[in-house]
């Protein structure tokens, strides 16, 4: 489908990125790959919007979490689905969770390795323990893409290669902005790669070769 076609991408009256043509296939794993400030998230955004504008349904996991920190990891989780019901089911969903709603997003929390912690108030798990509990959040929404915004940058390699095969099993078409190129070479079919406002390249992950990648990241 195609996205993008021509865009200028930016915010607060500043160009980042110009005249930008993207489409995202169904079933696609598509990278984004590039320093900071490079344009990832710029990207990512105007992506959700377009997603959205075309009525399909998107899962997010941002940067920040955009977790509440009072709130526990489980109903955190739960607020990946507010905006199904109306303002009375929401509330009880946040006070008493009904039984088929709790069962889910703990079934989620499961799936990232943190049922344990789904008590906990997410103020006190760490950085990876939060971006884990922002990952159940979109898994407990589900959707037709999910976009993420270096959602695996606070966990180990290990758990990071983990953490990319939950994504891909459930959302069979993502756009992941990554910081690791080995888990965008073991997840993506795609990579773009951002520099200097510009997209350097545009490539199957099987074309992506070490000269590409000096290219991208080298001075």
């Amino acid at each position: 489908m195609q996205l993008l076609d021509g865009a200028d991408l930016g915010y607060g009256g500043t160009t980042v990125l110009q005249g930008v043509r993207l489409n995202v296939a169904p079933g696609e794993r598509l990278a984004l790959l590039g320093r900071s400030g490079s344009g990832k998230s710029t990207l990512l955004a105007a992506l959700r919007e377009a997603i959205l504008a075309r009525g399909l349904r998107v899962a997010l996991v941002p940067q920040d979490t955009a977790l509440v920190p009072q709130l526990n990891a489980l109903r955190n989780v739960l607020m990946g689905r507010l905006d199904d019901h109306g303002a009375l089911y929401n509330l009880r969903t946040l006070i008493r969770p009904r039984p088929a709603d709790r069962d889910a997003a703990l079934e989620a929390l499961d799936r990232v390795g943190l049922r344990p912690e789904a008590p906990r108030a997410v103020e006190g798990l760490s950085g990876g323990q939060k971006q884990r509990v922002a990952l159940a959040r979109a898994l407990h929404r589900g959707g037709d893409v999910i976009l993420g915004d270096e959602p695996l940058s606070a966990v180990d390699p290990r758990q990071a290669e983990l953490l990319a095969g939950v994504i891909r099993s459930a959302f069979p078409t993502a756009v992941l902005a990554l910081h690791d190129v080995a888990i965008a070479r073991a997840f993506a079919t795609r990579v773009i790669g951002l520099r200097d406002g510009a997209f350097l390249f545009d490539l199957p992950v099987a074309e992506l070769d070490a000269a590409r990648i000096e290219a991208l990241y080298g001075r």
